[in-house]
């Protein structure tokens, strides 16, 4: 499989959010979209990125954004996770991976000495046009927004 790069056009998405409805990347044509990857619902770093894009929220609004999450928890998860953080914007329930495979999210990790497969924490920017613009690899949970408004 070939590693998405900026400039290459996103993969299409398929996919149920929190509510069990259908999201796809086509429904955001002509907005900038935050695809934003994470390993886990009401864990301390995926909490503060999330919780980051919230309170920025208004501003991603204003400038054109729209935020959509990815994590292999389930419907019911994102639910209390989005009710107990008051997250404004969709989380897609992929325990399947196919998104986070499609985008390079899925993927070896190590953690004390010992290596696993896992989510890997990322973000993408698409553009108005389905482009991918801009990739963030190395996210910071607590400045996770500066990170995507820097250019």
């Amino acid at each position: 499989m070939s590693k998405l790069k900026e400039g290459d056009l996103a993969p299409a998405i398929t996919a149920r959010d929190q509510n069990g409805e259908l999201i796809t990347l086509e429904e955001y044509k002509g907005k900038k979209v935050v695809l934003f990857f994470y390993p886990k619902d009401n864990t301390p770093g995926c909490t503060a990125e999330a919780c980051d894009l919230r309170d920025n929220y208004s501003r991603f609004q204003k400038e054109g954004y729209e935020i959509v999450g990815v994590s292999a928890d389930s419907e019911k998860s994102h639910q209390n996770f989005i009710a107990k953080h008051q997250l404004p914007f969709r989380l897609i329930s992929d325990p399947e991976r196919k998104v986070l495979e499609d985008y390079d999210a899925w993927g070896e990790k190590k953690m004390y000495g010992k290596t696993y497969m896992g989510i890997l924490r990322k973000t993408y920017i698409i553009g108005e046009d389905g482009h991918v613009e801009k990739i963030i690899e190395k996210v910071k949970t607590k400045e996770h927004s500066a990170q995507i408004f820097l250019d």
